[in-house]
């Protein structure tokens, strides 16, 4: 920070305002927080594993014995009507 009486300085050498500076230091932050997102990884959960009993399967096994939604399914290879995914 510029000491008292004097302008803060840009990376060319031209005066800033007291807004400038803080608007500076913003963009900075808001720079970094950008590269630390670009850099961010994981995994999701449905490249841990195939069929694990998950959520998913749970909840087409619960739709699967709804007849009204069912019925508007193709039947499989037995001639069923299910939910395939």
């Amino acid at each position: 920070m510029a000491a008292k009486g004097q302008a803060a300085k840009s990376a060319s050498g031209a005066a800033m305002s007291k807004y400038d500076v803080e608007v500076e230091s913003r963009l900075k932050a808001l720079e970094a927080a950008v590269r630390a997102l670009q850099t961010h990884e994981h995994t999701s959960p449905a490249a841990a594993g195939a069929d694990d009993g998950s959520r998913v399967t749970k909840l087409v096994d619960k739709l699967n014995s709804i007849t009204a939604i069912t019925d508007h399914c193709a039947k499989d290879a037995n001639g069923v009507r299910r939910i395939d995914i």
